[in-house]
């Protein structure tokens, strides 16, 4: 009987509270409050970069941006840097089976071609209207012609002819993919793909015989390799700050290079900013390949963005980074040494102001001039490969295009007076 009557007197008290109280929603402790994880950032770090990008590069690249932006967002193009450790002769037949071709050799080829018909040309209206002693003035004018071809391309040329690096591309728009490198009956892995713009400043190097080399960020190791390459490293030091990053180039060089090969190279893992206390003015070559923004990358990947909220400070003092490491470069560097500054940016704040400001302080604090070199001729060579920048002041920017998807790029060439 005491358990109806309570039973009632429920029923009337919900019949009091309105027809709705009985669905009410639980009590308040059932409920949560949604929040975000510190780990997921409301804005990712891709949409900051592309901001960013907008406002700066907008006003940097004006009319060509709009072109630049969908390359960034697009799918990279990447070349074959043929090893020539390997003992895969075939290698190169099958690349070409595929339509691709060396760009280094096939820019020698036609900026050649194209010399010697100028130069024709030349004869050609010299020539006219000549009547007696004419087949002794064409014998003089032909070696006068040779004479003048080397004169010419040699100059421009000199950066690309005595590298022996071959690297393979596809054609400007084919976005066919190169298959992963194989191993040869050694073990070694017979390509190593890779940004094919990424390999213009170990050309503007210019490596000689016997030159003994400074790779100051090395890591992950494709220019390492490129440098390897070229066959004339006397002896070639290549560094990096980051140890796990160091310990991705050895693997590279272990999957590349014979062990005899390996032993000319020293790996370290020192802070680049203080190589000049270490060994200062020894070296004939040094590459400065520098932590940037890495443009591509920042609106392509989350993991490890540098427009991380988190990063924002490291990002801000980039160029100060850039601006310490170039200058460490230049004080590493013998008098008459030359120094290729790159990035894989497109900002000019890292890129020509980190040059200007580092011949500066060369100047005024070290007595040291340094004279930035003209690669003008880089764009005549490589103009059918990759998409040039016409508005840097110092140095080349390769810029990214959907029919030529490499980059960017921006490199430098220094030398120490």
């Amino acid at each position: 009987m005491a358990a109806v009557c309570r039973r009632g007197w429920a029923a009337a008290a919900l019949l009091r509270r309105g027809p709705l109280a009985g669905l009410a929603p639980g009590p308040r402790r059932h409920r949560h409050k949604e929040k975000w994880a510190a780990t997921a950032p409301r804005i990712p770090p891709t949409r900051l970069a592309l901001h960013d990008f907008d406002v700066n590069y907008s006003l940097q690249l004006k009319d060509l941006w709009p072109s630049v932006r969908i390359g960034l967002l697009c799918e990279q193009k990447y070349g074959a840097l043929i090893n020539n450790f390997s003992s895969a002769d075939s290698v190169t037949q099958e690349l070409e089976q595929l339509n691709a071709t060396d760009f280094v050799s096939e820019a020698l080829r036609k900026v050649q071609v194209t010399s010697v018909e100028e130069v024709e040309r030349k004869e050609s209206r010299s020539l006219e209207g000549s009547g007696e002693g004419r087949t002794v003035m064409q014998a003089e004018m032909m070696t006068q012609a040779e004479m003048m071809t080397q004169a010419e391309v040699s100059p421009q040329l000199r950066a690309s002819m005595c590298t022996h690096i071959k690297c393979y591309t596809f054609p400007r728009g084919d976005i066919t993919r190169f298959r992963p490198a194989r191993p040869d009956t050694l073990g070694l892995l017979n390509y190593y793909l890779l940004d094919a713009a990424s390999l213009l400043p170990v050309l503007a190097l210019n490596v000689q015989q016997n030159d003994c080399v400074l790779d100051l960020c090395a890591a992950p190791g494709g220019k390492t390799l490129a440098l390897l390459q070229t066959g004339v490293c006397g002896h070639l030091a290549a560094n990096d700050v980051s140890v796990s990053r160091t310990k991705r180039l050895c693997q590279v060089l272990r999957s590349y290079v014979p062990k005899e090969v390996r032993e000319t190279v020293s790996v370290t893992s020192y802070d680049g900013r203080d190589w000049k206390d270490l060994e200062g003015g020894i070296f004939h070559k040094v590459l400065v390949d520098v932590p940037c923004t890495t443009d591509r990358h920042s609106v392509m990947e989350n993991e490890n963005n540098i427009f991380h909220k988190m990063r924002t400070k490291e990002r801000q003092m980039l160029p100060m980074l850039q601006l310490q490491l170039l200058m460490a470069g230049i004080l590493a560097t013998k008098p008459g040494g030359k120094v290729v500054y790159s990035t894989c940016s497109l900002s000019s704040l890292q890129n020509e102001y980190v040059v200007e400001r580092a011949v500066e302080i060369a100047e005024t604090e070290f007595n040291i001039s340094v004279q930035v070199e003209n690669l003008s001729h880089f764009r005549t060579l490589f103009q059918d490969t990759f998409a040039f920048f016409s508005g840097c002041r110092l140095g080349e920017l390769v810029l990214p295009h959907l029919t030529a998807n490499f980059g960017p790029i921006y490199f430098c060439k220094l030398r120490r007076l």
